[in-house]
């Protein structure tokens, strides 16, 4: 079944910030980035976001311009880094960065989610997304993509990247 999974366009948050669930707002050009985003998609039947803002603008906006609703799920939501958010990660102290990649998939040194924590949540709403009408657009972040290609077995999904307003198109499972 397929899902377009959409990354949300650029926050308005300096470079080099960690950042998961914390709502930021968007970076001026979001209007303009939505408006081509929603007319350079393909044909879809739905549209699921996460609740952020930088997500559910998105949607939103690209639901009025293809006449659709939009549905929140909190499942699609970033991850969590708990007391690493909005912090620089140059400043984030070298033995919190290597404890979390020593222990990539159950690792908290943050007090957040760990990656497993986010994987499953993922799976589990992608599974559900795929039940419904689709193809479905899902309005999302690079973690829940990441999540999402690691369900299908991609090989370096989690080093994967997605540019700020771009799609992936899976089939899922």
């Amino acid at each position: 079944m397929a899902l377009i999974l959409l990354r949300h366009t650029r926050p308005a948050v300096a470079e080099g910030t960690c950042y998961g669930r914390t709502d930021l707002d968007l970076a001026p050009e979001f209007t303009e980035d939505s408006l081509r985003i929603a007319a350079e998609l393909p044909d879809f039947l739905r549209i699921l976001s996460s609740p952020l803002s930088r997500c559910h603008r998105l949607a939103q906006a690209v639901g009025a311009v293809r006449g659709l609703p939009v549905t929140v799920d909190p499942r699609l939501t970033e991850m969590d880094f708990g007391l690493w958010e909005t912090r620089p990660w140059a400043e984030i102290p070298r033995a919190e960065i290597d404890a979390w990649r020593d222990d990539f998939l159950h690792g908290r040194p943050h007090g957040g989610e760990s990656v497993q924590d986010l994987y499953s949540r993922v799976h589990e709403a992608l599974a559900e997304a795929a039940e419904g009408p689709v193809p479905a657009l899902i309005v999302t972040h690079a973690g829940v993509i990441k999540a999402a290609l690691a369900a299908q077995g991609a090989p370096e999904a989690w080093r994967a990247e997605t540019a700020f307003g771009t799609w992936r198109r899976i089939d899922w499972p």
